[in-house]
């Protein structure tokens, strides 16, 4: 027998719930993870709502149920109601977390892909889980990452090294790591480069062009933590693990003195000196807003003694 919501659904041939999963999945994919509940003047519900063409009725459409403990008919949106179902399927498949447990998390009441949704979604978008390293959508394992990394009490004397690093071999949680820190990194620099101060995304503002960058090198063992992290442009990522600048303790730029060496049409585009005006002794880089992430003077100090050339 079909309940009065299956009829109602039925009648104004509605999208399927498994329809509506599916768009829901690539939805929160295109909103970086996450998107707010269902309320009613959300923009996200009459985007979703676009997608499948639904006209006025269809959207307008409300479900009228006898709330017996008051006595009163309570009304809900049809359209609302079978996303908040669709959305709480998935919830149960362990494809999303619920507002309720993300809140705990970011102190915002959103549904937000998991590592398993993540994957159904790249699938849909056939897409391969190699791009899962750039792209800026989070999954509720990064975002907890990101807290952690971001949260954790600045150590006084770090070491920069982490020699167990070789012996980690669970591959799930080493990804997960290893995108925190650049979402962390990249995130508490604002989107920009350190170094020359360049913020720009790919056409479809999907990836951000500025890189997370391991003051001590990945394959030196180097530590995935913020204080071990500077945001630099691929350009300038380039220069820092080649050498050709280091920082101070305190943050500025220490040049290598063989780039007076260099030819006077090396490093220029067209007739602007790109290299020589970007890279000058004792400019302070840009930083974080919180202090508590700034690169730590252990991995700086390794930086100059192993990678920097005087």
């Amino acid at each position: 027998m079909t309940s009065y919501e299956g009829s109602m659904l039925e009648q104004l041939a509605m999208p399927t719930r498994a329809e509506v999963e599916k768009s829901l999945l690539m939805t929160l994919f295109k909103n970086n993870g996450a998107i707010r509940e269902f309320a009613s003047g959300v923009k996200i519900v009459d985007e979703i709502a676009d997608g499948f063409s639904l006209n006025q009725e269809q959207r307008n459409a409300v479900l009228e149920r006898i709330y017996k403990k008051e006595n009163r008919i309570v009304k809900t949106p049809l359209w609302h109601r079978l996303l908040y179902r669709a959305a709480d399927n998935l919830a149960k498949e362990k494809l999303v977390t619920r507002p309720t447990i993300t809140v705990q998390l970011t102190n915002k009441k959103e549904w937000m892909l998991t590592e398993k949704g993540f994957d159904a979604a790249l699938q849909l978008l056939g897409l391969t889980s190699e791009q899962k390293a750039v792209l800026p959508v989070k999954s509720f394992e990064v975002q907890r990452e990101i807290k952690r990394l971001t949260e954790t009490e600045r150590p006084e004397n770090y070491d920069p090294l982490d020699l167990q690093k070789k012996k980690k071999t669970h591959v799930k949680a080493s990804n997960i790591r290893s995108r925190g820190f650049r979402h962390a990194v990249i995130e508490s620099y604002d989107y920009r480069c350190c170094v020359c101060g360049l913020k720009i995304q790919t056409p479809d503002f999907m990836i951000w062009e500025v890189e997370a960058a391991h003051i001590v090198p990945h394959g030196s063992n180097g530590r995935d933590d913020v204080w071990n992290g500077i945001a630099l442009c691929k350009f300038h990522h380039w220069a820092f693990d080649t050498g050709w600048f280091s920082l101070s303790n305190d943050c500025k730029m220490v040049v290598s003195s063989r780039l007076q060496e260099l030819p006077m049409d090396f490093g220029r585009v067209e007739n602007y000196d790109f290299f020589r005006n970007t890279l000058y002794q004792d400019k302070l880089i840009l930083l974080p807003k919180n202090p508590v992430l700034y690169p730590h003077p252990g991995s700086l100090k390794w930086h100059r003694q192993h990678i920097f050339h005087t």
